[in-house]
């Protein structure tokens, strides 16, 4: 085997970088690593610790983007793996789909984490113009994991918080497939005491998993969800099972910082159960 850079399986991951508070490119190092891979990052801008907190550090990283960038073609690097996560201007998103463009190969499964809002609201960043700019990089996933918020922006769906049949979830996952992505998870569904996650495959059965709902929402909990798809995905693992795995991976981890009683903020205690991914 001749030497190379690209001997080994490596997904690059862009997002941002927040020192503490466990979410983002701090989540997805350490899991993607655990489960065999290289994690290569990509920063969209620097936090001392993410902003839901009272007070934080914040540098934008953009204008340095396509530089660092660069770089990594005049390395010729090669990925298996493209994952994005928040993203927040205009012009990330297009450095994001300009990177998918340049690095994407026939052997690279492109993971798209559209993260736009929660609860039925965009974030107040999100305005009509970058939420159809997000739908325009969703269209370049092979995978795309929206919350339900999310599934109704990009589907232009009215949101509720009432209780969402089958028939509904299935229809809001067909409209995104018809876009470009051949893998869907719609997750954070609520169904009373239980949360549910749509799992849509093009030429499978849509299925839902559902788990019991434990504690309270955590900071970076979609963050550890999406780097497990991620990860699984090219490790060549079914898409059902790998949002079966994130799901469970998750509630342990949700159960052990409650037991610990660890601040919302901090995330979850994903650490002592990490070598449980491999």
């Amino acid at each position: 085997m001749a030497m190379t850079h690209n001997n080994q399986k490596k997904i690059a991951v862009i997002n941002d970088i927040s020192g503490f508070g466990r979410c983002s490119i701090t989540v997805a190092m350490p899991i993607i690593s655990v489960m065999g891979l290289q994690c290569c990052p990509v920063p969209t801008s620097i936090f001392s610790n993410h902003t839901g907190y009272p007070h934080y550090f914040f540098d934008d990283y953009t204008a340095k983007m396509p530089e660092y960038i660069k770089n990594w073609k005049k390395l010729n690097l090669e990925f298996e793996g493209i994952y994005s996560g928040f993203l927040g201007s205009r012009e990330q998103i297009d450095i994001v789909w300009d990177f998918i463009r340049d690095f994407k190969t026939e052997r690279t499964t492109v993971i798209v984490d559209p993260i736009m809002g929660d609860h039925g609201k965009a974030y107040t960043t999100y305005t009509e113009d970058m939420c159809r700019e997000m739908k325009r990089l969703a269209e370049c996933a092979d995978i795309l994991t929206p919350n339900l918020t999310e599934a109704c922006i990009l589907t232009d769906t009215l949101y509720s918080d009432r209780h969402w049949t089958m028939k509904e979830l299935t229809a809001m996952a067909e409209a995104i497939r018809k876009t470009g992505p051949e893998k869907i998870v719609i997750t954070g569904i609520p169904q009373g005491d239980f949360v549910a996650n749509l799992v849509y495959e093009a030429g499978e059965e849509p299925r839902i998993l559902r788990s019991h709902r434990v504690g309270k929402e955590r900071a970076g909990t979609g963050d550890v969800f999406s780097s497990i798809i991620a990860a699984d995905a090219v490790n060549g693992v079914p898409f059902a099972r790998s949002v079966k795995k994130a799901g469970s991976f998750i509630k342990k981890c949700i159960l052990r910082s409650e037991e610990l009683e660890i601040p919302r903020q901090d995330g979850v205690c994903f650490e002592e159960y990490l070598m449980t991914l491999k």
